[in-house]
């Protein structure tokens, strides 16, 4: 496959396994860990399908993974043998609650952050109207993480063989093309719903073209992912700060000759 994504945004093996606790309201402290290697090695299968940055890391929480099942799975007089010895998950449990603390108090860090460049913000030139309605679109959604956008994507593409990914390019639906639909139709509309993307699509091909474009818009920081709740379907918007340079990109005065 010759276009590959590569983002900056993108979240470590540690963020993946925090969000498929998450997702299956999972025990933490009692996580089942043969259900969560399946599934993170599954998620690790379609990053590297879909040629994203996975890596090291990842290989190295699934080769642990991998360990900590093979210890649970031990026959129950070894696991009498070594009863003094640690649950094999309390390690990877331990790193999990570290790294979760770890990102509150950076969301918190950011939130504040946000609220003290509000302070002293131009007042902007909207309507009472349109202020309205954007507090409550600001109020209602959260940004996606890419675990979510993988998830809806596997959802859409589910039993599509592998062999059809590497036909993407070939095909009459190229990522650039969506990329320039996605930002035109983006200019009619507010906001897109993921799932509509996927389910007006012609095909299987299409949907990967329109993922692959989706994530490079926000490799670009033209749009952004969010949901009303977690794991809801994802709304696409786009992303403010990026809005008038690009509308300005065709209306560039030719240089004079």
């Amino acid at each position: 496959m010759n276009y590959k994504i590569r983002l900056e945004m993108f979240e470590g093996p540690l963020d993946l396994l925090l969000y498929l606790v998450k997702k299956d309201h999972l025990n933490i402290y009692d996580i089942p860990i043969a259900k969560v290697t399946q599934q993170y090695l599954e998620y690790i299968n379609l990053m590297q399908l879909l040629d994203l940055n996975v890596v090291g890391e990842f290989l190295v929480m699934a080769a642990t993974l991998m360990q900590i099942k093979s210890k649970m799975l031990l026959p129950a007089e070894e696991l009498a043998a070594q009863e003094e010895e640690e649950d094999p998950r309390a390690e990877l449990v331990k790193r999990l609650l570290e790294y979760e603390k770890f990102k509150q108090i950076a969301e918190n860090l950011k939130q504040r952050e946000a609220s003290q460049q509000e302070v002293f913000k131009r007042p902007k030139t909207e309507t009472p109207q349109e202020l309205q309605v954007q507090d409550k679109e600001e109020e209602k959604y959260f940004e996606a993480s890419i675990f979510d956008l993988i998830d809806a994507f596997s959802r859409a593409i589910k039993d599509i063989p592998r062999e059809v990914f590497y036909e993407v390019i070939k095909d009459q639906f190229t990522v650039e093309q969506k990329v320039h639909d996605i930002l035109h139709l983006l200019l009619v509309e507010t906001k897109i719903k993921l799932s509509d993307l996927f389910s007006k699509s012609k095909g299987k091909l299409e949907i990967i073209a329109i993922f692959l474009a989706i994530l490079e818009l926000a490799k670009m920081k033209e749009i952004l992912a969010r949901q009303d709740a977690d794991f809801a379907d994802i709304i696409i918007i786009r992303n403010k700060e990026n809005i008038i340079p690009y509308e300005r990109r065709d209306q560039t005065p030719a240089a004079e000759g």
